[in-house]
């Protein structure tokens, strides 16, 4: 498969749907955690997804195996996916889905760090860089706005998501940068499903009752992130990392935020503020930017890559 070198339309049309799933699934933990305990509903999620995963390979005949070289980074990968659950289900307890998604969601500028120093070809311009300062500067702003917390205990739930966003980066490295990149998207995933699922399910009793008030509605909730969020969303994001450039697939997780408050308002009628969509704005500009290459001499290409081959 050709890698492309920068974000076509259909690129272009998947990251954004799936940063809207993103952003709404941060409401639908809040969600269920009122059913579930949240180490407890992470590391059931992940061994409920593994099922559709593992059938969707079989039936599709996709390569599973260890044996490429990428079973070490593939367990680490999954020690990272478990611990990035963990810290995001359970901020959710203490912080809104406001705050939350907007901490989670600084992923893209650790991703695109670390991408500049460690993957060819994928070097921050000044132009990149500064777009990717205005989206963080809007996250910031945003986040100064706390006048009233959810809990006293709302400052711990913030910087469980930003712990959180710099392990889902390293995710993103891994599969990138180690010979976890042989292998194939379902396989990465089942690499994290797995391994996550039995390290949250092992420590789920450490931090109190398994099953609070589950109701239909909870249980609908749970199976939609199930086969939707998870099984669905977690493949395409993965197929995307592996056909596009890291930083530049990565800047449109800024995009998530915005959904999150948009669904946190709707759903869960968490007010948006002037500071909050001074922070969408430049948020949405700083997207523009880090999305900004150079056209060819010819000036042939066009935003999208027209010399790419298509998908």
């Amino acid at each position: 498969m050709q890698r492309k070198t920068r974000i076509d339309a259909f690129g272009g049309t998947l990251l954004v749907t799936f940063s809207m799933l993103m952003g709404l699934n941060q409401v639908m933990i809040k969600l269920v955690n009122a059913g579930f305990q949240p180490v407890f509903q992470a590391g059931l999620r992940s061994a409920c997804a593994l099922v559709p995963v593992l059938a969707f390979a079989l039936l599709t005949r996709r390569k599973l195996s260890v044996t490429d070289g990428s079973f070490r980074p593939g367990l680490l990968c999954g020690a990272f996916f478990a611990t990035e659950f963990m810290l995001l289900f359970v901020s959710l307890e203490y912080t809104s889905v406001s705050r939350a998604s907007l901490f989670f969601y600084t992923m893209p500028f650790w991703v695109a760090a670390a991408a500049h120093f460690l993957i060819p070809g994928e070097r921050l311009t000044p132009v990149r860089l500064s777009g990717l300062a205005l989206a963080v500067a809007g996250t910031a702003w945003a986040l100064l706005d706390n006048a009233e917390p959810v809990s006293a205990y709302a400052m711990i739930g913030d910087l469980a998501c930003l712990v959180g966003a710099m392990l889902w980066a390293g995710i993103a490295l891994l599969t990138r940068t180690t010979r976890l990149s042989r292998s194939t998207p379902v396989m990465q995933l089942t690499y994290q499903l797995s391994v996550s699922a039995v390290l949250l399910l092992a420590a789920a009793p450490l931090f109190g009752p398994l099953v609070r008030e589950p109701t239909p509605v909870i249980l609908g909730i749970f199976a939609f992130q199930v086969l939707v969020v998870v099984s669905v969303g977690f493949l395409t994001w993965f197929w995307i990392l592996s056909r596009y450039p890291a930083s530049d697939m990565a800047s449109f997780g800024f995009l998530t935020p915005l959904f999150g408050v948009l669904f946190g308002w709707i759903m869960l009628d968490e007010p948006i503020t002037v500071s909050i969509i001074g922070a969408l704005l430049l948020v949405s500009l700083g997207i523009v930017l880090v999305n900004r290459k150079p056209r060819n001499p010819a000036g042939a290409a066009d935003r999208f890559g027209a010399r790419t081959s298509s998908p």
